[in-house]
Parts: structure tokens; C-alpha cells; sequence
């Protein structure tokens, strides 16, 4: 998906935000923030959303009253909604 460098650096504060509410904060680092440290903004987007997904998985651990429920939640139940994700934003051709 083609998205400009403002559109990336909107979805990055977006990822982060969201981190920062359930896990360990995440610096100000995007391009033009006190700490900003070279990276696209598109390369925190991919890095702060394998950070979320790790935090949610981590969240669930601690969360699932058994061990199958856990189970559940991050196999089947993730893949069904990651597949209804995919299918909310796929573009027809």
C-alpha cells in the first residue's frame, strides 16, 4: 500500500499511542521529535506494530483464565480477525 510520509508519521503516533497504553512506553523518536533517531516513519510503523502485537500476546498470557483459552485467543480467534481485517481492506480488482 503507497502511503506518504505524513500519512506513516499519523499512523506511527497512532501505534505508539496505543503501545504506550499497555506496555513500556515507547520514545519520542519520530522524525522531527526530540529523540528522533533516522528512521522512516513507515520503519517505526512496522517496528511499533510488532511491538504492539508482542504486548498483546504478553497481555493475554496474563489475562487467559487456561491455558486452552489462551490457546484459542491467540491462534484461531487472532487468524479470524486478522482475516477479517485483510478482507475489510482489500481492494477489489
Amino acid at each position: 500500500m503507497q502511503r506518504t510520509e505524513d500519512e506513516w508519521l499519523t499512523i506511527a503516533r497512532y501505534v505508539r499511542h496505543a503501545a504506550n497504553k499497555l506496555g513500556p512506553e515507547l520514545p519520542l523518536c519520530l522524525p522531527g521529535e526530540p529523540r528522533e533517531c533516522g528512521r522512516t516513519a513507515q520503519q517505526h510503523v512496522i517496528a511499533w506494530a510488532a511491538h504492539l502485537r508482542a504486548v498483546s500476546h504478553h497481555l493475554i498470557e496474563q489475562a487467559t483464565p487456561s491455558e486452552a483459552r489462551g490457546a484459542h485467543a491467540i491462534g484461531p480467534l487472532y487468524q479470524r480477525r486478522l482475516a477479517e481485517l485483510r478482507a475489510s481492506t482489500s481492494v477489489p480488482h
